[in-house]
């Protein structure tokens, strides 16, 4: 076995690791116990949520509460808590518990599952990854508890602060109530306990570990990393907020809501795409232009290095300056005083180009496999698309009409999301960076 592990890659280690944790999580999901008696769950059902719930992504083809019991939708939220982390984050602390040496091929993993710049930062990060997760779920569950419990009762009350605020943080949009989550549309509380989950947990922890170490005085000044995924991730929800505000007017004319109410679930509109998945508002009742919000919103996801899918707030940061120096004539991308390397700008744009194709294949294989209803467009399909591609979650009622190619073409669809076009292109294809050692004549070509 060790053999094996030393001739792979750390892509292909997080890939396969991936892989064997949904399996896995699969086969337990399937036994008995794992669900309510009298339910009948299939195995590419059983496959269909662990994949969903390792992605951290939310989409179901079986509703969670009356399907699973209390032993499967805690093996729904260990895999959410894996997904979320990572299973090498796992791997390092139980190395760590045992004091067992953390090897070089360990922290390779490491750098490449959190997104590190080097390897020094390895244990550091960890340190942070923990200690970050642990405080802001347990705070999180306990000023849920403060809603819940009255509402629930303590035993459930309890259950369902710990599971909303697992899934939250984790941006994994599974909710384990048996009534719709829309039922806290008039609830300004719970709706702030969440928004402050999900943005945690899509800033990303190299974010986090930039303004702790800033608050604590360690540095002067945020890196560019930080400082573009905030902004970035801050202009999103702002044009999310106004665009819902113009777009679903329908929410001012909703009974039994008043205006805070409106304002607080239009907000949460524009933050829960960053791939949360929470429908407290429900998609049926949004307009075709909060879709198409929807779907950007969704598309660029979180921050990297986060709970979060979708191409990230990095990638749209980079491409919005590099679009802006052209537009202005400048040679050089830069953002405040620092110059963004065209190593980043060449990687960004392929990541965006190969996403959006990826989306696009996607859909036109369920457009053929998949029977769209009658009152809906392609929309219906593109939207479960992004959903799954940037885990979020959310669904227009695709989903659990799905045939048997359709799940395969879903699931597939939010493993990528997860995992990461790049990390299935340096380990399934086994594609590495060559360096040329000649060049050719430059030749301009026509463009527009």
């Amino acid at each position: 076995m060790k053999k094996i592990l030393d001739r792979l890659t750390p892509p292909q280690i997080l890939t396969f690791g991936f892989l064997i944790i949904i399996v896995s999580g699969a086969l337990i999901l399937q036994t008995p116990i794992a669900h309510h008696a009298g339910v009948q769950v299939s195995f590419i059902d059983a496959l269909f949520t662990a994949v969903s719930a390792t992605a951290i992504t939310g989409l179901t083809t079986l509703p969670t509460a009356s399907t699973w019991s209390l032993f499967g939708q805690i093996v729904i939220l260990i895999m959410i808590e894996i997904g979320a982390l990572g299973f090498m984050t796992f791997t390092v602390l139980l190395l760590t518990i045992t004091r067992r040496r953390i090897d070089l091929k360990a922290r390779l993993l490491m750098q490449d599952a959190l997104n590190l710049r080097n390897l020094a930062d390895v244990k550091i990060m960890l340190t942070y990854v923990f200690s970050l997760s642990a405080i802001i779920q347990v705070v999180g569950a306990f000023l849920l508890a403060f809603d819940f419990v009255p509402r629930f009762g303590w035993g459930k009350g309890v259950y369902y602060s710990v599971a909303h605020s697992i899934s939250a943080f984790g941006n994994a949009g599974f909710t384990f109530f048996p009534q719709p989550v829309s039922i806290f549309q008039d609830d300004p509380y719970v709706l702030t306990v969440w928004m402050f989950l999900i943005l945690a947990g899509s800033l990303g922890f190299l974010v986090w570990r930039d303004l702790m170490t800033l608050v604590k005085r360690q540095r002067r000044r945020l890196s560019l990393h930080t400082r573009i995924a905030l902004s970035t991730s801050g202009w999103l929800i702002v044009v999310g907020f106004f665009g819902f505000l113009l777009t679903e007017r329908g929410l001012s004319t909703l009974p039994g809501l008043t205006n805070l109410d409106r304002l607080m679930d239009t907000l949460f509109l524009s933050i829960v795409p960053r791939t949360a998945g929470f429908e407290v508002v429900p998609m049926s009742s949004i307009s075709s232009g909060g879709l198409i919000i929807l779907m950007v919103l969704m598309f660029v996801g979180g921050t990297p290095g986060s709970t979060s899918g979708g191409i990230k707030t990095t990638t749209l940061g980079i491409l919005w300056r590099q679009s802006i120096a052209a537009l202005l004539g400048q040679e050089h991308v830069t953002y405040g005083d620092r110059q963004i390397s065209q190593s980043n700008i060449i990687k960004a744009m392929m990541l965006a180009v190969l996403s959006l194709a990826f989306v696009l294949v996607a859909s036109l294989i369920l457009s053929i496999t998949e029977t769209v209803p009658n009152g809906h467009g392609l929309e219906y399909i593109t939207f479960e698309v992004i959903a799954a591609f940037s885990t979020t979650g959310f669904s227009l009622g695709l989903t659990p009409d799905l045939s048997v190619v359709g799940k395969i073409v879903i699931m597939f669809v939010m493993f990528i999301g997860r995992v990461g076009l790049y990390t299935v292109m340096f380990s399934v294809l086994n594609i590495h960076e060559r360096s040329s050692h000649h060049q050719y004549p430059t030749e301009e070509i026509m463009i527009g």
